[in-house]
C-alpha cells in the first residue's frame, strides 16, 4: 500500500490526512455543488422533464379529469414522496454515488448494476428525442411553418388542410375521418421517413438531418457536464426556470384563445366512477414513480454532492410538489390549444389530444399554424421542450459517470472529462439506430422496455435492503445524524410496508396486464417483444449476479459469507472524517487514533447542535447496547 501512495510534498497534505495517507478516502477531489440552488433546481430540472407535458395531461384526461387528482396526490405521498427522501438521504450520507453506496450491504451491488444498465438505455432513447424537438426548432425559424400546408413533395392524397375547409365555409360536407393532417404527414413522412422502413426489422437507411440533430444534442450535453456538476450546476439556472417562463407565457396565450375552455372541461370535468376501478390508481403511480425519478439514480447522485448537512427534508417536499404542480399547469396549457384546435376543427376534443411524442411533434405543432405569429409560438413551444429534456438527460448523464468514477477514483475521477467524452460517444454511436428511417420503431421499444418492471424491482429490493437488511433503526439513526431529527412515523411506515407494497402492485399490474407494444397500427413481432422483454429482465438479473459476485469475495460457509456480505463494509457511513460521529468513529482506513468527542472539540470549536446530536446518538447507542447484553 505504502508503495502505491504518491509522495506528496506537507503543504499539499489536507488536514485530514495528517500522517500523508491520500487514500481513494479523500473527497476533497470529488467536488461539492458550488451555489446554494444548484441542488435544488438541478433536482427540479431533473423531475420535471417532458413527461408532465406529454404524459400527465393525457393520463388525467383518460382516467376521469379532475377525480385523477385523487388517486395522484395519495400515491405522491404513500409511494412518490417517502422513496424521495430516502434516496436523497443515501447519498448526501455517504457522498458516493448508486454504484458505490452499496457498501450499506456489498451483497445487493447488483441493485446498483441494474441501475446504471437501465439508465444508461433511457438516456439513448431519451437524446433522440431531444434531437427532435431540435429538428423542429430549427424548422420552426421560418416564415411559413413547413408542416403548414399539404402540397409538399412528401404529402399524400389523403392530406387535408385545414386552412382549405375554413375557406370553404361548409359549402360542401368535408370528411374529415379518413384523412391527414399535413403535421402528421411532415412528422411521419418527412421527419421520420417512415415510409422507408416495413418495420423494426429493416431500419432502412440512416436519416442525416436527424444524426446530426443527435450529434449537436450529445455536443451540448457534453459541453453542459463537461466540469461535472461544476458545470452542470450552473446550466441548470437557466434549463430549470426558463421553462416556467415559456409554460406561463403559452398559458396565457392558450387560455385567451376561443374554445378553450372546451378543452378545459374536458380535462378538469371529474368523472367520480373511475375511481373505483384499478387502473386508475395504478396510472397515478406510475405517473408518480417516472415523473419524479426514483430509482434511476439520478437523486442519489445529486445527493451525493450536497454537503453533510443540507436540508434535504425540506427540498423533498419543495422538488414534488413543485413537480405535481408542473404537471397540472402543463395540463391547462396543453388542452386550452386542444379546446381551441377542436373548435376550429369542428371534432370533439377527444379526437384532436393525444399522448407522447404523437402531442408534442403533431397535434400540438398543429394547433401552432393556427394561431397568428406560428413560427414564434412553435419556436417557443419546442425550446421549452428543449430546456425540460436537456436537464433530465444532464442527469442521467451525471449518474452513470458519477457511479464508474466513484468505483475506481483513483484512475477516472483526475480523468473525469475524457471519461464523461468517452460515455457520451459511446452512447451516441449506440442511439444511431434510432436515427434511421425505422428508426421510430426502436425508440417505442426502448421507452417501452427499458425502464418498465425492471425498474421496480430495482426500487422495492432498494427499499427492503435498507429496511430489512440495513435496518430501520439504523438507517433513522443516520438521518438523526445529517438532519438532526429522526424521520416520523409517517416516513417509517412508508418505508417500512406502504412504498415496497404498493410497488409490488405495480409490479403484478404490470405483468398481468402484460401488452405488447405497438406504433399507430403496427404490431411488433415476436422477436422484438423477447428483446424488450430481455431488455427488462437483463436489468433484474444483475441482482443474482452481483450476489453471486459478493459471496466468492467472502469466506467461511455460505450462510457465513451470505453474513458477512450484507453487513456494511468498514468504511461505510459519511466521507468526511468530522462527520464521522458515534458508530462511525475512526473505522476509515488511515483515520487517525480513535478521536473521543473532547479532542473534536477542541479541534473545531465549541458544540454545535450537531455535535449534541453526535453526543446524544452516542448516548443512545451505547443504552441499546446494554439493553441487548441485559437481555
Amino acid at each position: 500500500r505504502s508503495l502505491a501512495q504518491p509522495v506528496t510534498p506537507d503543504l499539499l497534505v489536507s488536514p485530514s490526512s495528517q500522517d500523508g495517507d491520500l487514500g481513494s478516502e479523500c473527497p476533497e477531489d470529488r467536488g461539492n455543488w458550488t451555489g446554494r440552488l444548484d441542488f435544488l433546481l438541478s433536482c427540479i430540472g431533473y423531475c420535471v422533464g417532458l413527461g408532465n407535458v406529454w404524459r400527465f395531461p393525457y393520463r388525467a384526461y383518460t382516467n376521469g379529469g379532475g377525480a385523477f387528482l385523487v388517486p395522484y396526490f395519495i400515491m405522491l405521498a404513500i409511494c412518490g414522496i417517502p422513496i424521495f427522501f430516502m434516496e436523497l438521504s443515501l447519498g448526501q450520507f455517504s457522498s458516493l454515488g448508486p454504484l458505490a453506496v452499496w457498501k450499506i450491504s456489498p451483497l445487493f451491488k447488483g441493485v446498483g448494476m441494474g441501475t446504471i444498465l437501465i439508465v444508461s438505455l433511457v438516456a439513448i432513447y431519451y437524446n433522440m428525442i431531444i434531437a427532435y424537438v431540435l429538428f423542429y426548432l430549427f424548422a420552426s425559424l421560418t416564415s411559413d411553418l413547413p408542416w403548414q400546408h399539404c402540397g409538399n413533395w412528401w404529402n399524400t392524397d389523403l392530406c387535408l388542410d385545414h386552412h382549405v375547409i375554413k375557406a370553404g365555409n361548409t359549402t360542401f360536407p368535408v370528411n374529415i375521418t379518413n384523412t391527414v393532417s399535413p403535421s402528421e404527414e411532415y412528422w411521419s413522412r418527412y421527419v421520420l421517413h417512415i415510409q422507408g422502413s416495413s418495420g423494426i426489422g429493416d431500419p432502412g437507411r440512416i436519416r442525416w438531418n436527424l444524426c446530426l440533430c443527435l450529434l449537436l444534442s450529445w455536443t451540448i450535453v457534453y459541453l453542459c457536464i463537461l466540469k461535472g456538476v461544476k458545470s452542470s450546476g450552473k446550466v441548470v439556472y437557466f434549463t430549470a426556470t426558463f421553462p416556467y417562463l415559456i409554460l406561463v407565457m403559452l398559458l396565457i396565450r392558450g387560455v385567451t384563445l376561443e374554445g378553450a375552455w372546451k378543452g378545459i372541461r374536458f380535462y378538469l370535468t371529474p368523472q367520480f366512477d373511475h375511481l373505483l376501478s384499478s387502473k386508475v390508481w395504478i396510472e397515478a403511480a406510475l405517473q408518480i414513480f417516472y415523473s419524479l425519478g426514483v430509482g434511476f439514480g439520478g437523486l442519489l447522485t445529486f445527493a451525493s454532492y450536497n454537503t453533510f448537512h443540507q436540508n434535504i427534508y425540506r427540498d423533498t417536499f419543495i422538488v414534488t410538489l413543485g413537480n405535481a404542480i408542473t404537471s397540472i399547469l402543463a395540463g391547462f396549457a396543453i388542452f386550452s390549444v386542444l379546446g381551441y384546435m377542436s373548435q376550429e376543427l369542428g371534432v370533439p376534443v377527444n379526437q384532436v389530444a393525444k399522448a407522447g411524442p404523437g402531442l408534442a411533434f403533431v397535434v400540438y405543432p398543429q394547433a401552432m399554424t393556427m394561431l397568428p405569429l406560428s413560427p414564434f409560438w412553435s419556436f417557443l413551444f419546442f425550446f421549452m421542450l428543449l430546456t425540460l429534456g436537456l436537464d433530465s438527460q444532464f442527469a442521467f448523464m451525471e449518474t452513470i459517470v458519477t457511479a464508474v468514477t466513484d468505483e475506481f477514483p483513483y484512475y477516472l475521477r483526475p480523468k473525469k472529462a475524457s471519461f464523461s467524452a468517452v460515455i457520451c460517444i459511446a452512447l451516441f454511436l449506440m442511439g444511431l439506430i434510432l436515427t434511421t428511417e425505422g428508426g421510430m420503431y426502436w425508440l417505442v421499444l426502448l421507452d417501452d422496455y427499458s425502464a418498465g418492471f425492471g425498474l421496480m424491482v430495482v426500487v422495492i429490493t432498494t427499499c427492503l435492503v435498507v429496511t430489512r437488511v440495513y435496518g430501520m433503526k439504523r438507517f433513522c439513526r443516520d438521518i438523526h445524524m445529517m438532519l438532526g431529527f429522526k424521520p416520523g412515523p409517517y416516513f417509517r411506515a412508508c418505508w417500512m410496508v406502504l412504498s415496497p407494497a404498493t410497488m409490488m402492485a405495480l409490479l403484478v399490474y404490470n405483468i398481468v396486464k402484460y401488452q405488447p407494444s405497438e406504433y399507430g397500427s403496427y404490431r411488433f413481432p415476436t422477436w422484438a417483444e423477447v428483446l424488450g422483454i430481455l431488455m427488462g429482465v437483463l436489468s433484474c438479473l444483475m441482482i443474482p449476479l452481483g450476489m453471486v459476485v459478493a459471496l466468492l469475495q467472502e469466506e467461511g460457509t455460505l450462510w457465513e459469507r451470505v453474513q458477512q456480505a450484507s453487513r456494511p463494509t468498514m468504511d461505510w457511513g459519511p466521507s468526511l472524517e468530522e462527520n464521522r460521529t458515534g458508530v462511525y468513529v475512526a473505522s476509515l482506513a488511515g483515520s487517525q487514533s480513535p478521536k473521543p468527542l473532547m479532542v473534536h472539540m477542541r479541534k473545531y470549536g465549541g458544540i454545535t447542535s450537531y455535535e449534541n446530536t453526535a453526543i446524544e446518538v452516542d448516548r443512545e447507542m451505547e443504552e441499546e447496547d446494554e439493553e441487548e447484553s441485559m437481555m
